[in-house]
């Protein structure tokens, strides 16, 4: 479970830009949840993930894990619990390193790092299991450098390696907004796999409004730092695109 009470994150705090990112937000987030988040430019959802992950540490407020608070710890300690699927494809792997070295790496997240890091053949078999779930044919290219596949691939294989240690939250922000539909399509739907089949506490970040209806158990919206609205599985199911472009009208 992760929890958020009281949270605040001011940017230029106390200069004529000051901006307050999250206003004393709170919300839980209860495991193998998939929580699908929208709202406006600057309504505070990037600085949502980043008070998470730690890539921002908090003003004011408590940040739980698992009743226990992480709030101070940073990004790289987050890591062996907290796993973050980019934009760029290109931000969650390494291009000149293999498929093979690549959930090497995914594999040690949050661990003690030690010279015996090579990979013997359990660790491939391991991998190409996890390969065959995508049906690209990769499972075959485990030698082949990463920076020669494609956007939609790598969005593919960077999503697989989240679940190759210990993870129990997956921040996605905007996952597919560089991948041509089908490729988006398909990484969705290896997203929806993976949450249920691991039970990860999912933070969904999309401009996509046909997205935010498909996926996801719980729709929240923040605006101005706040949360607007908090909508359960059944509230959802009966939205459509549209009465979510209807929300941002309102702000």
């Amino acid at each position: 479970m992760l929890t958020l009470q009281n949270v605040t994150k001011v940017f230029f705090k106390d200069k004529p830009n000051e901006i307050i990112a999250l206003d004393s937000f709170s919300i839980t987030m209860h495991q193998g949840e998939f929580i699908t988040v929208v709202g406006a430019n600057g309504s505070g959802k990037s600085t949502l993930l980043n008070v998470i992950s730690g890539s921002e540490i908090i003003d004011d407020g408590e940040l739980l894990l698992n009743e226990k608070s992480i709030e101070t710890l940073p990004d790289y300690k987050r890591s062996k619990w907290i796993a973050r699927v980019f934009q760029n494809p290109l931000q969650g792997t390494a291009s000149e390193l293999s498929i093979l070295d690549n959930f090497r790496l995914a594999s040690l997240r949050g661990k003690s790092k030690t010279l015996k890091i090579g990979v013997d053949d359990k660790f491939k078999s391991h991998v190409k299991e996890h390969l065959l779930l995508l049906g690209m044919g990769l499972e075959n290219k485990i030698n082949q450098p990463m920076g020669v596949l494609s956007g939609g691939q790598r969005q593919a294989l960077t999503m697989l390696m989240t679940v190759m240690s210990d993870v129990k939250v997956l921040l996605l922000d905007e996952p597919t907004a560089a991948l041509d539909p089908r490729s988006a399509a398909k990484v969705m739907e290896l997203a929806d796999q993976l949450i249920n089949e691991y039970r990860l506490t999912v933070v969904f970040i999309t401009h996509n409004m046909k997205e935010a209806t498909i996926y996801g158990d719980r729709l929240i919206q923040l605006s101005h730092g706040k949360l607007k609205r908090d909508l359960g599985k059944d509230e959802k199911r009966e939205l459509k695109p549209q009465d979510l472009y209807e929300w941002f009208n309102e702000d």
